[in-house]
């Protein structure tokens, strides 16, 4: 019974609709109604600025790390020698969270994708993949600055890292790990398409390393002249 109204506790936390308040308090307009019709911190990076899609990023991962660690509520949970039905209830408290984020009862069930949320869920449960996930996104971002392909492969190596890396012996975790890149994979459809078709947007960020290699790019084409 404690347990089930923790789900419902993770998924009203998961629920809260950050970009959506964000925009409508201090914008006057619905973040869904612009850019992709996302609520999340990319759509909010885009429209908003980089001051506000950071903020809402933070908060949104902060929701998955506070839903998954309700555990802590029922003291069964906490000594070491419960490690599989802690980690069990910490999944499903996680999932409540991401279903929370992508379908918020406070913002008519229409959110985000919950990568954030889903990778504050991570950090709760093991922080040194999470750790590693983190520098696959930055490394991709990084060489890329397409958001939607450094969440896909960051979700890939969450998988093969929980899988083969880490080798993580409870099954309910190494099957969240494959249904994690699957869903990830799956939401991020349209992004695909247009990674495919070279139509996908890129985040405004490393505008200085783009500036250099575009003022090289001209001065060795007029060095050629």
């Amino acid at each position: 019974m404690k347990e089930a109204l923790l789900i419902v506790l993770a998924y009203l936390i998961g629920s809260i609709p950050t970009s959506v308040w964000v925009s409508k308090r201090f914008f006057n307009f619905d973040i869904r109604e612009f850019g992709s019709g996302n609520a999340g911190a990319t759509n909010t990076y885009r429209i908003l600025g980089p001051k506000w899609g950071t903020f809402v990023m933070v908060v949104d991962m902060v929701k998955g790390i506070v839903a998954t660690s309700l555990y802590i509520l029922i003291p069964r949970y906490l000594g070491p020698e419960h490690e599989m039905i802690r980690t069990n209830l910490m999944i499903g408290l996680g999932i409540a969270a991401v279903l929370g984020h992508i379908f918020p009862i406070w913002a008519h069930f229409k959110g985000g994708k919950g990568v954030a949320t889903l990778f504050g869920m991570i950090i709760a449960i093991q922080p040194e993949v999470a750790l590693c996930c983190t520098g696959v996104f930055i490394l991709v971002l990084f060489l890329t600055r397409f958001v939607s392909l450094s969440s896909i492969l960051s979700s890939i190596a969450f998988t093969v890292l929980i899988l083969f890396i880490f080798n993580d012996d409870i099954k309910s975790y190494r099957i969240f790990s494959i249904a994690v890149a699957l869903v990830v994979i799956l939401t991020h459809q349209k992004n695909i398409n247009r990674l495919l078709k070279g139509t996908e947007n890129k985040v405004p960020i490393f505008k200085g390393r783009d500036r250099r290699k575009e003022e090289r790019k001209n001065k060795s084409n007029n060095t050629e002249i």
